[in-house]
C-alpha cells in the first residue's frame, strides 16, 4: 500500500478567509433570493432583515476579499493563480476528457495535486474567472447599490440603478452555480470529506 505524502496547501490565513467567505456568500445568496422572490403572501426572510443581513454580509465579504488579494500578493499562494495561456486549451480538454471518461474508472488524474499545482486546469481558470472577475464585479456593483446617488442615471435609456441591480443579480447567480459545482467537486475526491478536512487542517 502506497503512503501518500501530505502537502500543506492551505495556510491559516487562506483557511480563515475561505471560512468567512463561505458563510458570507451563503448569507448573500439566501438573502438575495429572498429579496428577489418573496411576495406578500410568501416571505422567505423578512424584507428589512434580508436587506440588513445582505448589506452586512456584503461588507464582510468585501473586506475579506482584500485579505485574499493581499495574501496572494505577499505569499506563495498567489502562484497558483498565475495564468499560462500557451497550451491552456489542450490542458483543459485533457481534464474534461478525464472527468467524462476516466474519473469513474478510478484512473490517475492527468494533473494531480502537488506543491506547485493546487488546481487542475479547469479549476484554475474557473477560480481565476470567479475570484478576479466576477467577485470584484459583485463587490463593486454592490457598493454602488449601497450608494445609488453615484450611479449614472441612464445608460442607453435604461435606468442605471436597474441595470446595476440586474447585472449584480446575474453575477450573484453565476457565483451560486460556481458554489454548487465547487462543493460537488470537493465531495467526489478519494473520500467525501477529505477535501473539507483539508480546509480545516491545511494539509492535503
Amino acid at each position: 500500500m502506497t503512503i501518500q505524502k501530505k502537502i500543506y496547501l492551505f495556510p491559516l490565513w487562506a483557511r480563515i478567509w475561505h471560512g468567512v467567505n463561505a458563510v458570507g456568500i451563503l448569507v448573500l445568496i439566501a438573502t438575495g433570493i429572498s429579496m428577489q422572490y418573496s411576495t406578500a403572501s410568501f416571505i422567505l426572510i423578512d424584507f428589512k432583515t434580508s436587506i440588513k443581513l445582505h448589506n452586512i454580509a456584503g461588507i464582510v465579504v468585501a473586506v475579506f476579499y482584500l485579505m485574499f488579494i493581499i495574501g496572494n500578493i505577499v505569499t506563495p499562494n498567489g502562484s497558483f493563480y498565475h495564468l499560462k495561456i500557451s497550451g491552456a486549451g489542450k490542458r483543459m480538454l485533457k481534464q474534461v476528457k478525464y472527468y467524462l471518461c476516466c474519473f469513474f474508472k478510478i484512473e490517475t488524474p492527468p494533473y494531480p495535486i502537488s506543491e506547485k499545482h493546487k488546481f487542475n486546469p479547469l479549476q484554475k481558470y474557473a477560480y481565476i474567472g470567479v475570484m478576479y472577475v466576477i467577485v470584484p464585479f459583485v463587490i463593486i456593483s454592490g457598493i454602488a447599490l449601497l450608494f445609488p446617488e453615484f450611479i449614472i442615471e441612464e445608460i442607453f435609456n435604461v435606468s442605471g440603478i436597474m441595470l446595476t441591480a440586474v447585472l449584480h443579480g446575474i453575477a450573484g447567480f453565476l457565483i451560486l452555480i460556481f458554489l454548487i459545482v465547487h462543493i460537488y467537486v470537493a465531495a467526489i475526491g478519494e473520500s467525501p470529506t477529505k477535501n473539507f478536512k483539508s480546509m480545516i487542517t491545511g494539509w492535503h
